[in-house]
């Protein structure tokens, strides 16, 4: 498993805390920084499968 997946379902959790947490005390620069962080993640987590699926082609 690539770095990039670890790190990005990482961020994607971390980010769906902020986003919650902004959510409930009704701060909106906190829930869009975790909406943000999330999306990040996200992509980051994409980028680590790619990564896997050419390394994955490459073996064979």
């Amino acid at each position: 498993m690539d770095k990039d997946r670890v790190e990005g379902a990482m961020h994607q959790a971390k980010g769906g805390v902020k986003e919650a947490v902004g959510k409930v005390t009704g701060d909106k620069k906190t829930q869009a920084e975790g909406a943000a962080e999330k999306a990040g993640g996200k992509v980051q987590n994409t980028v680590g499968g790619a990564k896997d699926a050419a390394r994955d082609v490459a073996n064979r």
